[in-house]
């Protein structure tokens, strides 16, 4: 699949891999089963691998409302929720690296009229 930077598209890849492994720790921390985490991972993965613009900005939004959403509840229930503060941080950085890393930028810069074209080499 072709890509405007390739560095760019290794940054995506790795923070693919860190939320489809942060979805299996929660999972096993959490004691239970959560599909939903695990297929927005691998959806968000390959979406932001294919480099078509504003995805890196829709991945990002979607973590920042993560981040936001539990973080009253991470706060008032230390230190018992250490780890998902840890996370927070994390996903914190990988919203800024989505939005700000040139590399990354300039991965997502794959129209959405030339999709067909993206699968040549």
């Amino acid at each position: 699949m072709k890509t405007n930077n390739q560095t760019g598209r290794n940054y995506v890849i790795v923070i693919g891999i860190y939320m489809l492994a942060k979805a299996v720790l929660n999972m096993i921390i959490g004691g239970g089963f959560n599909l939903g985490d695990v297929i927005f991972a691998v959806i968000a993965t390959a979406v932001m691998y294919s480099g078509l613009q504003y995805l890196n900005i829709a991945v990002a939004v979607l973590l920042a409302l993560s981040v936001v959403t539990n973080m009253g509840y991470n706060l008032t229930h230390l230190p018992s929720t250490l780890i998902y503060l840890i996370e927070a941080v994390v996903d914190a950085g990988a919203v800024i690296l989505l939005v700000m890393q040139k590399d990354i930028k300039e991965h997502f810069t794959n129209r959405y009229s030339e999709v067909s074209s993206l699968f040549r080499k």
